[in-house]
């Protein structure tokens, strides 16, 4: 596919278009109304309402694929095991990692966007991480903040404009963990580049300079997800890997970092 064509079928989805899902559906439609007719003849007093659902026939037993699926999943594995005392989120997705986590233990969030829902072992603060939170320094003993920190200051979220965003946000972050805390984080890596408004990419490099420079973190392991939704787990940095990116254009870096006494 063109860069064109790709250009014209994302501006078409915005509109509310989508060509491929009317195809797909075409493609079904002369077996769901088969299936009705089998159905109808033996329905006995069942009355029927259409509701056609097209696609299921092919599909799998359940969808365990993507960045977001595999990545809440193992970081909320590596809370479980740690055990620890408080846990704080920021912004990670309400129905994976959160989930996960108060599954069996409370959690903490703080967002800038509101929560209406009241949810077991859920905890919700609505805060904008890009400003200092003084009255939560050092507070807490383990961290999180999953594919959120990309898009601190692009406004996507209501945020305000800012090009040093994920900066300030991490700033905050950084103070709110007591020494010796742990910091589970992850975002998108590649290439550098912002593709407004929806995020950032970083490289590794860059991001290894932030983490372990200016914030001076410890790095306990690093894990990926390419650009095939592959997880790769407790990777050893090498510097070919940090260099390539780890062969990611848009895939997903997770740090597990202790921070220094």
């Amino acid at each position: 596919m063109n860069k064109l064509m790709k250009v014209v079928l994302l501006i078409l989805s915005y509109l509310g278009i989508r060509p491929g899902v009317f195809f797909q559906n075409l493609r079904y439609a002369p077996a769901y109304v088969g299936d009705f007719f089998k159905f109808s003849k033996k329905r006995g007093e069942w009355k029927i309402k259409l509701y056609p659902i097209l696609t299921d026939k092919t599909d799998q037993s359940g969808k365990a694929r993507g960045v977001y699926f595999f990545q809440d999943l193992f970081v909320a594995h590596e809370v479980f095991r740690a055990n620890p005392r408080r846990h704080v989120d920021i912004g990670s997705r309400i129905d994976g990692f959160v989930a996960h986590v108060a599954s069996f233990r409370e959690i903490e969030i703080l967002d800038i966007r509101p929560l209406e829902n009241s949810i077991f072992n859920v905890q919700f603060v609505q805060a904008d991480l890009m400003k200092p939170q003084p009255q939560l320094k050092a507070s807490t003993d383990s961290l999180s903040c999953l594919h959120t920190i990309e898009h601190f200051g692009l406004g996507r979220y209501g945020d305000p404009i800012d090009p040093d965003g994920h900066i300030k946000g991490l700033d905050s972050m950084y103070e709110l963990l007591e020494p010796g805390g742990t910091f589970y984080f992850s975002t998108q890596i590649g290439p550098s580049c912002v593709h407004f408004n929806a995020h950032r990419v970083f490289s590794i490099q860059y991001l290894l300079d932030l983490l372990l420079s200016r914030y001076q973190y410890e790095l306990q392991s690093f894990s990926y997800i390419d650009d095939r939704d592959q997880l790769y787990k407790n990777v050893e940095l090498t510097e070919e890997l940090i260099q390539s990116n780890a062969g990611c254009k848009l895939g997903c870096g997770i740090f597990i970092l202790k921070k220094r006494l």
